[in-house]
């Protein structure tokens, strides 16, 4: 480590560069300073207060500031994750952090792996273009 790290873990290290998973451990002010550390991108959102699909992919929207025509549903998730951005040029890299999904009759199990296969795929797809894309995502 260099005398700038104060002994502070590199994230960057410890977690794969495209991966979606459990933020378990970490805490957001870290993922979001080690994106910033790395200049990447550092995409959140909160959807504490979603309780059905529409609601989590509009909180999605608006906070990853995609563009108002955005169909709230699973495939424009996906083509705003990959095709508009790959088209806007060069990505350094992204740190996604998806906190407190919701567990509710309207977003159930299923809903919840669908939105998490929808990033999952979105990893694969900037691994094949070796940009870094991190997902970390935790359920209310």
């Amino acid at each position: 480590m260099n005398s700038g790290d104060k002994g502070e873990v590199n994230l960057a290290i410890t977690v794969s560069t495209n991966v979606v998973q459990s933020i378990r451990a970490f805490r957001v002010t870290d993922l979001q300073e080690e994106a910033a550390r790395l200049e990447q991108h550092f995409l959140y959102a909160n959807c504490a207060e979603a309780s059905t699909k529409q609601q989590v992919l509009a909180i999605i929207a608006e906070s990853f500031h995609f563009p108002r025509h955005f169909g709230k549903n699973f495939d424009a998730l996906s083509d705003c994750l990959t095709d508009l951005t790959f088209k806007s040029g060069q990505q350094p890299g992204f740190w996604v952090v998806l906190e407190q999904l919701p567990n509710t009759p309207k977003f159930d199990k299923e809903a919840r792996e669908t939105l998490l296969d929808v990033f999952r795929d979105a990893a694969d797809f900037w691994a094949d273009k070796k940009v870094p894309f991190r997902v970390f995502y935790s359920f209310l």
